[in-house]
């Protein structure tokens, strides 16, 4: 009668600490991962730590963000597995971070998002201060603890689902403080933490190389274009003929912004070609979530792309009914935005046994006289991010047209130059992926050592 169901047995005396009974709470692997943890000596992260609750939103208006600044506001979205995300920032007014300035982060902070995507954890470093944090993250401040070997076992297996074991909420999920403060960790001796602490300062170190590489390579596209520190003039007033409106098809004044004039007139010094003289240009499918599942193809989508690479997804797709092998992203394939975050462009490493959002447009080099990691580079710089700006004016949410992406003008610098920016890139990619492999290696250390 109950074949094929997981069923477990526990006694009252058995129940955690809240005395939950929703049997979510007592899966066989949180229940094994328990046992592991307390069959060695441990204790819990209230006793080895501080914390610090964030700002409600109500503290701090967001239409004070600013674009750059000193001072930056970290949201619960910014915190990632081990590293804090740092494109994409929000800053605030001097004024606002001292007003706040008891939620200012200080170095070696571990934050952790409790709201929203749950359980994510990050240490703070001194490139990313000075910052407030939002009410979206917690801060434990580890005093018995090396603030690196915290980190490390909240992102191995058995912290991180520990954790989420005592998520709560129904239509919004999310964390509290006693939630952090009762989980379980075990005592590690010092010889095994400062082993840890090693993998993942080094860890951090290779990925602040390989992000340096790729603002190097970054730079040296710029300076070549002439569009290192540019800031367009954007006059006020742009005048044009009715033979402009009717070769553009669009009336709109967002439209004919003199700064995209300037951009172009910049642009016409090099050899260009349009983009989908360049490229194929491939469409994926759009399943809509009525399609997803727990286990099959994983299923990409726009949010899970960024430049540097594709994050992990919790969504998967049916094997029998999306085993369309065409669909999947090859090596050197570049998946590009066209809905929501336009423009994001990231070529693939490898083959990808995936299937992509139909919002990520799949494109091939046709052309040998483009690299695809320069091509990717370019996609991803202010030269086609303001076409991108350009195109999808006016829109709530943002759509670009794959005709008007087809258009895109794409300046084609030697071949010498191209090497030396696709060189700087694979190095910076390199370093990226031994940075993961080495905070991989922290993980199973600490999985490891519970496990014994």
């Amino acid at each position: 009668m109950l074949k094929g169901l997981e069923v477990n047995e526990v006694r009252f005396s058995g129940l955690n600490d809240e005395h939950r009974i929703d049997a979510e709470c007592y899966r066989k692997s949180f229940l094994q991962f328990e046992k592991a943890i307390c069959a060695k000596k441990y204790t819990t992260v209230g006793d080895v730590a501080r914390f610090l609750i964030g700002p409600f939103g109500s503290a701090f208006d967001t239409a004070n963000y600013i674009e750059n600044g000193k001072y930056r506001y970290v949201r619960g979205q910014d915190v990632k597995p081990f590293v804090l995300k740092d494109d994409d920032c929000r800053y605030v007014p001097e004024a606002d971070f001292n007003r706040l300035s008891k939620y200012a982060l200080k170095e070696n902070d571990v934050l952790v998002s409790v709201v929203g995507t749950l359980g994510n954890a990050c240490i703070v470093e001194k490139k990313d201060l000075p910052a407030i944090f939002s009410c979206k993250s917690t801060v434990i401040r580890a005093e018995k603890i090396n603030p690196f070997v915290l980190l490390a076992y909240l992102n191995c297996r058995y912290g991180r689902e520990l954790l989420l074991r005592k998520e709560h909420g129904v239509i919004q999920k999310g964390l509290n403080l006693d939630d952090l403060k009762t989980l379980l960790i075990p005592v590690f001796d010092n010889d095994f933490q400062q082993k840890i602490a090693s993998l993942v300062k080094s860890a951090h170190a290779k990925l602040s190389e390989s992000k340096s590489l790729y603002s190097q390579a970054e730079d040296t596209l710029l300076c070549e274009l002439g569009l290192k520190g540019w800031q367009p003039k954007n006059e006020a007033v742009s005048i044009k003929t009715f033979s402009d409106f009717e070769m553009s098809g669009r009336l709109d004044a967002e439209y004919y912004q003199s700064k995209y004039d300037e951009l172009f007139e910049k642009l016409a010094h090099y050899n260009c070609k349009h983009l989908g003289d360049i490229v194929s240009v491939k469409k994926s499918v759009e399943p809509g979530s009525d399609s997803y599942k727990e286990n099959g193809i994983p299923f990409i989508r726009v949010s899970d792309v960024n430049k540097y690479g594709i994050a992990e997804t919790d969504l998967h797709l049916s094997a029998q009914e999306f085993n369309l092998k065409d669909l999947r992203p090859h090596k050197d394939t570049i998946l590009f935005s066209k809905d929501g975050s336009i423009g994001i462009a990231y070529k693939c490493e490898k083959d990808l046994d995936a299937i992509t959002s139909g919002a990520l447009l799949h494109l091939s080099i046709k052309d040998t006289e483009v690299l695809p990691d320069y091509l990717t580079m370019v996609l991803n710089s202010i030269v086609v991010q303001l076409q991108a700006e350009r195109d999808s004016n006016g829109a709530i949410i943002q759509h670009w047209k794959p005709d008007d992406i087809k258009r895109v003008i794409i300046p084609i610098l030697p071949h010498e130059t191209q090497n030396q920016i696709a060189d700087c890139i694979q190095r910076s990619f390199a370093l990226r992926s031994e940075s993961k492999r080495i905070l991989d290696e922290a993980k199973a250390n600490v999985e490891g050592e519970i496990e014994k």
